[in-house]
Order: C-alpha cells, then structure tokens, then sequence
C-alpha cells in the first residue's frame, strides 16, 4: 500500500462518511480516524486485494464502534423535557417551494439500511463487495437495499403526498 493509492480512495471515503454521518465535521472525524486505522493496521492488508473494499470496512465498523459507544454515553446523560426549553426551540426559515431534503431522508433510514444503500448506490460497489464491508450475507445486502430504497422513496414522497391533501 502506498501513499497514492490511499489518496485515490479518499473522495469515495469522504462521501460515504458525509452520507454516513450527516455531519461534515463528524465525517472528517470519521475519515481521519479511517486513516489511522489504516496506517496502524496496514500489514493487515494484503497486497493485491482491494484496497477500496479494506478501507471502507475499517470506515463501517469505525462508525458501528463509534455510534455504540455514542449511544451508551447518551443513555448516561439526563433527558431533557421538550416543555421545558420550548422557548429556545426555534424552527428554521420555511424554504421557498417544498425542496426535497435528501441527507434529511437519508438520515431517517435504519443504519445497515443506509450503509448498504449509500455503498450499493453512492459509491457503485457489488453486493459482493458490500457483503464482505458490512459482514453480512448477500441476501441481507439485497434485503437491505431493497427496503432501503422503499422506505426512502415513501420518505422523499411524504412532502408531495401532504401537499395534495
């Protein structure tokens, strides 16, 4: 592995932490932490295999271990009563027209749905290559995809179909 063809490999990183994340700091969090892992682990890679595949799964399994651990912090902090600091809620601006929110549908998706979209569709991996990513069967992959898909597609409808009730 050379210092090229790690470079190659950092757009499709970046994209598919953005999409992951839904945050831009957070995905740069994850990319750097992406490329640590590489670099500590490297002679885990063998030479000749894809490198592209080694990388994003070091990025998935980052992210499952980082959002685990995410969610056992926020078990430990206090819930907030929405009644409570109703006066600080402000909504944003209304948008002109009804915009569709992608990364907001995106992020409303169950996490290995969006991980096995965003791999199959964004960055234009096999089943195959997503199974081996994610560590799971390709059926599970195709299952993935399939509901994903659905459920985004009932989600980027949900603004037209209000409309025109």
């Amino acid at each position: 592995m050379n210092r090229a063809q790690v470079v190659e490999q950092l757009p499709g990183l970046r994209r598919y932490a953005r999409a992951l994340t839904g945050n831009a700091w957070a995905a740069d969090d994850l990319v750097q932490d992406t490329l640590e892992r590489a670099c500590s682990k490297w002679r885990l890679w063998t030479v000749g295999t894809n490198l592209r595949a080694w990388l994003f799964t070091l990025m998935h399994h980052l992210h499952a271990s980082q959002a685990r651990q995410s969610s056992r912090r926020a078990a430990m902090l206090p819930l907030v009563d929405v009644e409570d600091v109703e006066a600080e809620l402000v909504a944003p601006a209304a948008a002109d027209g009804l915009a569709l929110d992608l990364q907001r549908c995106l992020l409303q998706l169950p996490e290995e749905q969006r991980a096995v979209l965003l791999l199959v569709s964004l960055e234009d991996m096999s089943y195959e290559q997503v199974a081996r990513i994610t560590d799971t069967p390709i059926g599970t992959v195709m299952s993935r995809l399939s509901r994903a898909r659905a459920r985004l597609q009932a989600l980027l409808d949900a603004p037209a179909r209000a409309a025109a009730s």
